[in-house]
């Protein structure tokens, strides 16, 4: 996607040269030098918080009314679907409505969930989840707090709405005797902070079904009449990020009920596995019975379950010869499902009783994630997953049994709690996922913030990739991207074999020209022999938590990610290698490498500390930087740091206090983090020097 924009490089909202590089405000993964405790953390970026309303009607036009931070000089709603369009909404007099579009949404448009975003001033915005139904909406204008005002909602149609702050908001719908009607109420999923509670009550208020944990409510009347939903968040808060959707929808007696569309968690990026059909082989409803316990199988396989009953164990029985290896996957929770599921691998002794052979682990995170949620001990976002993925080797011919079960499942009893298993033979492969890296500017921070590639002219934006690796492949991953607006590159610091962690650099030139574009992140590795690329999906923070010690930050998959200029400011500092060349030093010795300043604003402080990024250099010692002069210098001592001899992309980064305004604004303190442009390295090995 290419998308015209207006120069606004000129704009008297600009801010002036007073202030620090790329926005990147960061979490705590990372640990930078401590800075003072009374500077602001983060420059502005452009974050979309609120559209309402959340959705609509495919084939319908309607008008969506947004807010957000720093979305100074908004020009378009954008939507990653050319089946939705946006304009801006126009007063009679041909002046813009403040805040206001025009959504229409063809009539061809998916159902599903997409992502809205904001081109301002400052460049993209962080994205806000948007659904398309096929079936009529509303949009609640005023509260309905009780039964007297409480807004009718007819079956089969949705309808957006908000909390009241320590209210409950009522809706009225009527119902034939027998008539089975699913209440479904969307929030978490379409980025709300709400946690729904759902009732339904009969015609006087008095509730028949309350429903706590975000499930669905299959009621049937029992008799003609009038029947309320009761809809509030678990702790009675409300205001405007508390906005969620509301669909009733009548179902016959033997339909499975089904959701209202939603976001997919971090995890979910690394199911499925490449080349796999979207519907399993067989169902386990489907399989022979052997006995009263198991049901039998073939390998490899692929086989759809369900949790269910409640404590359900499902076994599947099948023959092994020696020597054989057997990789196993099931996937659960990245399917949405609130389980963790347990597999064990078991072999048939003479006398029918069994014999644990092995019990397959949960898929770790890539990275150290954070405790609890929390982002000042690790970063905010998991990758890992309570799925269970591993492998089993034959030690003698023989039965054997996989038995699954859902350690979460005692006392849930849910249909809707489905898993998929497949057997196969060994297939290496792996997934990507990534985000804007979270660094930890100062002792004490509690930020994690949604972090769009928002990027000012002569700024280094570092983005951090994880991988989950497949059946044994434990090779080199070199990262790239395609599809960069005019003036940005991005340098792929591999992620070396038998490493799940890598970071891409991607850079604006300090004359870059405003842009937009749709980009797209790719992994490539050699896996026996042959050049397998996969793509990279992308992940973000729901919200711009600045207090993560008081609210949970909250992570997400995004469908696509774009990468813009904002085109109207300028990095505060830049840093790079005095030479664009290809450094070469040999293999336990020392290079020096002269450092150029380009500084664009003042700062608090006379120097910063850099820490390094690259395979290799990772461990290199921190260093000081002047602020204050134009050159400086970095030594990199081989010796210490064992770096074989190869080729690697390395940079410099660290954390300082610049002065920042916009327009005529007093300058302010921020603190906020510097990243040089990528250096190459080539080591070569010690003899080739002699």
């Amino acid at each position: 996607m290419s998308t015209p924009l207006p120069d606004r490089r000129h704009s008297p909202r600009a801010g002036r040269c007073t202030w620090p590089a790329a926005w990147l405000c960061m979490a705590a993964s990372i640990c930078l030098p401590t800075l003072l405790h009374a500077q602001s953390v983060c420059l502005p970026a452009p974050r979309l918080l609120t559209t309402m309303p959340m959705g609509g009607q495919a084939g319908t036009e309607f008008e969506v009314r947004i807010t957000g931070q720093s979305l100074d000089g908004a020009e378009q709603l954008i939507f990653p679907d050319p089946s939705i369009s946006a304009t801006p909404k126009l007063n009679d007099d041909g002046t813009v409505v403040a805040d206001t579009f025009l959504v229409r949404v063809d009539g061809n448009c998916p159902v599903g969930v997409y992502d809205a975003r904001i081109m301002a001033g400052l460049g993209i915005s962080s994205a806000r989840a948007f659904s398309v139904s096929d079936v009529p909406e509303l949009t609640q204008t005023k509260p309905g707090t009780s039964l007297e005002t409480a807004l009718e909602v007819p079956i089969g149609s949705i309808v957006n709405a908000t909390l009241v702050d320590r209210s409950v908001n009522f809706y009225a719908f009527d119902a034939k005797q027998n008539q089975r009607v699913i209440v479904d109420c969307v929030a978490k999923g379409i980025d709300s902070k709400m946690n729904p509670v759902l009732v339904v009550a009969d015609a006087t208020g008095s509730d028949l079904i309350v429903e706590r944990r975000g499930g669905i409510i299959d009621f049937t009347a029992p008799q003609d009449g009038r029947y309320y939903v009761k809809v509030h968040d678990l702790t009675f808060k409300g205001g405007p990020y508390y906005f969620f959707r509301l669909a009733l929808t009548e179902a016959t007696a033997d339909a499975v009920a089904t959701r209202l569309p939603a976001t997919n968690s971090v995890n979910s990026f690394s199911w499925p596995p490449p080349d796999v059909d979207a519907n399993p082989a067989a169902d386990e409803t489907e399989l022979a019975a052997v006995d009263d316990d198991a049901r039998g199988i073939t390998l490899p396989c692929d086989v759809g379950g369900s949790f269910f009953p409640a404590a359900d164990v499902d076994t599947y029985q099948f023959t092994a010869k020696k020597g054989e290896t057997w990789w196993v996957e099931v996937a659960s929770e990245r399917l949405g499902r609130p389980t963790d599921p347990s597999v064990v691998v078991q072999r048939v002794i003479d006398d029918g009783k069994v014999v644990d052979v092995a019990e397959l682990a949960d898929i770790p995170s890539p990275v150290k994630r954070s405790s609890n949620g929390y982002s000042y001990d690790g970063p905010p976002y998991n990758a890992g997953s309570s799925d269970a993925m591993g492998k089993f080797e034959i030690k003698e011919d023989g039965t054997y049994r996989i038995r699954v079960t859902d350690l979460f499942g005692g006392t849930r009893n849910d249909p809707a709690n489905r898993y998929r298993m497949i057997v196969r033979k060994a297939s290496p492969d792996f997934a990507l996922v990534g985000w804007a890296l979270h660094m930890g500017l100062r002792n004490g921070d509690r930020n994690a913030l949604s972090k769009p590639i928002a990027l000012r002219g002569g700024a280094v934006m570092p983005l951090e990739i994880v991988v989950v690796r497949r059946d044994g492949f434990d090779g080199e991953i070199e990262l790239f991207f395609d599809n960069l607006p005019e003036g940005v590159t991005a340098t792929g610091l591999t992620i070396a074999a038998g490493q799940t962690r890598g970071i891409m650099l991607v850079s604006a030139a300090a004359n870059a020209p405003r842009g937009l574009q749709l980009a797209d992140l790719f992994g490539r590795a050699t896996i026996d022999g042959q050049d397998v690329v996969r793509p990279c999906h992308w992940a973000s923070m729901k919200w711009p938590v600045t207090n993560a010690k008081s609210e949970i930050p909250d992570p997400r998959l995004v469908d696509r990610i774009p990468v813009s200029v904002g085109g109207i400011e300028q990095a505060g500092l830049s840093i790079e290698a005095a030479e664009d060349k290809v450094w070469q030093v040999q293999a336990g010795g020392k290079l020096t490498i002269p450092l150029r300043l380009i500084r664009r604003g003042d700062f608090s402080g006379k120097s910063m500390a850099l820490d390094t990024f690259g395979a290799g250099f990772e461990h290199n010692t921190r260093f000081d930087l002047s602020l204050t002069q134009d050159q400086s210098e970095a030594v990199l001592d081989l010796a210490r740091l064992k770096t074989p001899p190869g080729n690697y992309t390395i940079a410099f980064y660290g954390g300082a206090v610049a002065k920042y305004a916009r327009g005529d604004e007093k300058p302010k303190d921020i603190v906020d983090i510097y990243v040089s442009k990528p250096i190459s390295i080539h080591v070569v090995p010690a003899e080739a020097t002699k």
